[in-house]
C-alpha cells in the first residue's frame, strides 16, 4: 500500500512523544513517533474515459472527489 496520498500529497510526519511525567518538568523526551495519513483504497468509475480506476488515497481527498468530480480532480493531479 503507498504511503502517500497522490492527490493531496499527504504523507507520514514524525511527531515527539511525551510522557506524563515529561509534561511536568518539561525535560527528557521520550522519542520519535512516525503518523501515518489516513489512507484509503477506493475504486472509481470515470465515465469521461470509460475505465475503473482502484486509488489509494487520503480521506480529504476522497471528499474532494466527491464534490468536484473524480475526472476533474484525477487531471489535477495529473493521474489521467
Amino acid at each position: 500500500m503507498a504511503k502517500t496520498c497522490p492527490i493531496t500529497n499527504k504523507g507520514s510526519i514524525v511527531k515527539g512523544g511525551y510522557s506524563n511525567r515529561t509534561r511536568a518538568t518539561k525535560f527528557n523526551l521520550t522519542g520519535k513517533k512516525r503518523a501515518y495519513p489516513n489512507l484509503q483504497k477506493k475504486t472509481y468509475f470515470i465515465p469521461e474515459i470509460g475505465k475503473k480506476m482502484v486509488l489509494t488515497i487520503s480521506t480529504k481527498a476522497i471528499r474532494t472527489i466527491n464534490k468536484n468530480g473524480a475526472y476533474k480532480t484525477l487531471k489535477k493531479a495529473g493521474l489521467i
